[in-house]
């Protein structure tokens, strides 16, 4: 038996699930996690009535059950351009009106394809379904692949999200439309709501999303490089092919590290925050999800975007990186979850789209608007092989508004080297000190081992292991606190971003300076807690500036007995760096000590 892309379609067992359930959506490097894309081709199969697929039990009932509501087909919209867009349709069978949920696929070169499970489930809930891959993404030849460029969100996926909605209500004359899109298809939900000039969208569900693209790229005057390295090589053909000559351009110039005001400006166009008048206006309610350690879309942008919308609106902050805690969800789950918790991600998505579009009388309007969990609070045991598995989920909390989150700053100092040649945080200023470090080498103070695949394991339950006492003292700074006291198990509960000023004298002129916050245990291992670059520019050689910058936002409960550990190098993969030989200063002036300002909650 093979797919509908000519690839042989294995046996999909309850190993397959648990597979997606440890691994997420992504593979090794740029890749899909081959496991998702085979459930996703069985699923699609036995829609269509090949009968040798093999899928677990529970899996086939979900088909059968949809099969005798609905029709269900994969299909293509040609939109305004001529440009033909695949698309996987599910019609609910009757004459009653239903609400149809849009689904525009993520960036990557298998398009819908992944979430056909999640199109099942949406189907059982009420829903006609129509989901399609945006223009320009896809392997060639394959069943989910669009045609056209890649536009990135920009103004032609916005008139195709509402020539598809155009063609949703031809097909299923729907009571409702409704958005869910999951990280590509997230930020083109809520670009198309806001411009769609009919004002036809109901509601909007934004997974593993972003408030400012160009942000996203470009922040502290620093590239993600590896971001965007990524995201160019995930669309499913070579850039030359992929896409067009003005948005390559682009991509160049932020390769290149010159006309960056253009890139921000491209950015800024495809940037949920650019259109909050109009979402405001239009009254879309809004579902946004994140994580504390996103790569791609990291998570202060986002809470500031949902901070400025004025429509009814939920928060969900999580453990992990992009699409860990909803990828199984979507893709594919058994009712006897591999862990706790596992559900809830998409479960609490539906919710609100089953409330603002079904008119379900359920809790979503008393849910407080934000919902975080907190880092690492989950309880695990080992297991053969191992690894650990979580036996009870981390603890969530819930707050009225993000203003609720952070009650009160705590300073900590930074201080000039201890005896063993180590600075301190102390809670008093500590002036006229400075310290060098030679700048331009990786150190194994990082952000992640590997973009996606790092912050899947923490969703998981096995978090990086970091060791303080290998960290290269030549190549970066360390100040830490005494181990902390407090009352019960918890020394600090961090809530929100914590935010450093320091000192730089650099030998040349710009110095990138990135911050790492790290909770060590009493055995000298240590767990990150958020982190952010800085690249301070125009300086002048040998001359001291001052800067401050917010590192990601977190919820973190430090246990007593712990030190706080702030970790400042030169280098991250993740982002561009000055290029420069030589060292870096910090120092702490009278007036302007340097500083760790600790969020509390």
């Amino acid at each position: 038996m093979t797919s509908f892309n000519g690839e042989p379609i294995p046996a999909i067992t309850e190993t397959t699930l648990a597979g997606i359930a440890d691994n997420g959506l992504w593979g090794p490097g740029a890749t899909v996690n081959q496991a998702v894309i085979d459930l996703g081709n069985g699923l699609l199969a036995a829609a269509q009535g090949v009968k040798t697929v093999q899928l677990p039990p529970e899996l086939a009932e979900l088909v059968a059950k949809v099969r005798q509501i609905a029709d269900i087909d994969a299909t293509t919209i040609t939109v305004e351009d001529g440009t033909r867009l695949s698309a996987f349709a599910i019609k609910l069978a009757g004459d009653e009106p239903r609400p149809v949920v849009i689904v525009p696929a993520g960036w990557s070169p298998v398009g819908w394809l992944p979430f056909v499970y999640a199109y099942f489930k949406l189907a059982l809930r009420g829903y006609h379904v129509l989901a399609y891959t945006p223009r320009g993404l896809g392997y060639p030849n394959w069943i989910s692949t669009s045609e056209g460029h890649v536009d990135v969100a920009g103004p032609k996926d916005w008139s195709d999200g509402s020539d598809v909605i155009t063609y949703a209500q031809e097909r299923f004359s729907p009571s409702r439309v409704g958005f869910l899109g999951e990280s590509y298809g997230s930020g083109i939900s809520q670009l198309v709501a806001a411009h769609d000039r009919r004002k036809r969208v109901a509601a909007v569900v934004a997974l593993s999303t972003w408030g400012n693209l160009a942000t996203s790229l470009y922040a502290n005057n620093t590239r993600h490089v590896k971001a965007v390295e990524l995201l160019v090589g995930f669309t499913g053909g070579p850039k030359e092919e992929k896409f067009d000559e003005e948005t390559r351009d682009i991509l160049d110039k932020f390769d290149e590290n010159r006309d960056l005001d253009d890139v921000i400006a491209w950015g800024n166009k495809r940037s949920p925050e650019t259109y909050l008048k109009e979402t405001n206006a239009r009254g879309i309610p809004t579902f946004v999800s994140n994580t504390w350690h996103e790569t791609l879309f990291p998570a202060a942008s986002v809470v500031d975007v949902f901070n400025r919308l004025d429509v009814p609106k939920h928060l969900n902050l999580w453990i992990g990186d992009h699409g860990a805690p909803e990828g199984a969800g979507l893709s594919g789950l058994l009712t006897h979850l591999p862990f706790p918790g596992l559900r809830e991600p998409v479960q609490e998505a539906y919710d609100f789209l089953d409330h603002h579009l079904l008119g379900v009388d359920n809790d979503v309007p008393s849910r407080k608007q934000v919902k975080s969990q907190v880092m690492f609070t989950y309880k695990t045991k080992p297991v053969l092989g191992g690894g650990n598995r979580i036996t009870e989920a981390a603890r969530r909390e819930e707050y009225a508004a993000w203003a609720d989150v952070t009650t009160s700053r705590e300073n900590w100092y930074l201080t000039g080297t201890n005896g063993d040649g180590d600075g301190a945080l102390a809670d008093k200023a500590a002036a006229d000190w400075t310290r060098s470090f030679a700048v331009g080498e990786l150190t194994k103070a990082t952000a992640v081992d590997e973009v996606m695949g790092t912050g899947q394991k923490e969703w998981t339950g096995n978090p990086r292991r970091y060791v303080l006492a290998e960290f290269e003292r030549d190549n970066l700074l360390v100040w830490s606190t005494d181990p902390l006291t407090g009352q019960g198990e918890v020394a600090r509960r961090i809530r929100g971003a914590a935010e450093v000023r320091l000192t730089v004298r650099s030998s040349g002129e710009a110095a990138t300076l990135v911050a790492y916050l790290f909770d060590v245990a009493p055995d000298g291992t240590a767990r990150i807690i958020a982190h952010e670059p800085y690249t301070a520019l125009d300086l002048t050689p040998g001359v001291d500036a001052t800067v401050s910058w917010k590192l990601q936002p977190t919820a973190y409960d430090v246990p007593v007995g712990h030190r706080l550990t702030l970790v400042v190098n030169s280098r991250d993969e993740l982002y561009s760096f000055a290029e420069v030989n030589g060292t870096a200063t910090i120092g702490s002036p009278s007036g302007s000590e340097s500083r760790l300002e600790l969020p509390l909650g």
